[in-house]
């Protein structure tokens, strides 16, 4: 039997307004999901180190971060994520001429770092190559531009030019330069021997320098020696004792024949004596001069 037939008109009306109302309900709570999970598709969260710089439509807006921050999703609202730590750059060894035609092998380390995450975005493609490859060429620059004695010496002063001229270059690109040093200086083999033979050189000069002057000072020193030994006779005796003590003190064969200084002093004596009586004799044996002639009296 058909029984919808048999129903009142009202009961079947309000079936109908609750379908329509179920299926209405369903379609909003399918937006409402939608539009929440759109939304939530919008939130970003930026690292205490790192700044989100937006751009909507492809225009510039502003940097965004640390912490959360939401973006308008769909595509409207692109970020770009910018590091704020110190980077390191390695750059490879470089084979440079410099001033005095030496062939070296330099490497360096750069410290830099993000001041300017707009800068670092618009201005630049990519600021970590562009900032190498500046440390490159201005790395063979400044060796070019000194002697190798200068770029083995003052180092301190060649990182300075560096990190100068590195600095101007990135600056634009909102990257400052914190740092540059030279790792190591490669030089060729032949050169080393010559530094090597050319060090020994110096050194010997200086000790034969440091010899001479001791040498000197010692002469001095026994040059006022023998002025109070001359004034005091004795001195002489205490030295001889004082000598033959310290050569008795080694263990050695030497022979020591004391004898006194009296025997010296006479035979200093007897030896001006004996040549006193030797110019006496020459004089003595010398002819005597011939008398001058007398002139005559006028008369």
């Amino acid at each position: 039997m058909d029984t919808d037939g048999m129903r009142p008109p009202v009961v079947k009306g309000e079936c109908r307004i609750m379908g329509a109302a179920l299926g209405i309900g369903s379609i909003l709570f399918v937006i409402f999901v939608v539009v929440v999970a759109v939304l939530i598709s919008g939130l970003r969260v930026a690292n205490e180190y790192e700044r989100a710089v937006v751009f909507r439509l492809g225009r510039l807006q502003k940097v965004r971060g640390p912490g959360l921050y939401w973006l308008i999703p769909l595509g409207l609202e692109t970020q770009k994520k910018v590091d704020l730590r110190t980077l390191t750059i390695d750059v490879e060894s470089q084979e440079s001429i410099t001033k005095d035609s030496v062939t070296v092998k330099v490497n360096a380390v750069v410290w830099m770092q993000i001041v300017d995450p707009i800068k670092s975005v618009v201005a630049v493609a990519n600021y970590y190559a562009a900032a190498y490859q500046v440390a490159l060429t201005s790395l063979r620059n400044v060796i070019g531009q000194h002697v190798l004695d200068e770029v083995l010496k003052e180092r301190d002063k060649i990182n300075d030019t560096l990190r100068t001229i590195v600095d101007a270059a990135t600056e634009p690109w909102g990257v400052k330069v914190l740092m540059v040093e030279m790792k190591d200086v490669e030089i060729p083999t032949q050169m080393q021997r010559a530094m090597a033979q050319e060090a020994q050189a110096t050194r010997e000069k200086r000790a034969r320098i440091i010899k001479a002057e001791a040498e000197q000072e010692a002469s001095i020193k026994l040059a006022e020696a023998a002025v109070v030994i001359t004034k005091n006779p004795i001195a002489l005796e205490l030295r001889r004792m004082q000598m033959i003590t310290e050569v008795g003190s080694e263990q050695n064969t030497t022979t020591i024949i004391m004898m006194p200084s009296e025997f010296v002093t006479l035979a200093e004596s007897m030896a001006g004596a004996f040549k006193q009586q030797t110019v006496a004799s020459a004089a003595a044996l010398a002819p005597a001069a011939p008398a001058a002639p007398v002139a005559p009296a006028d008369v």
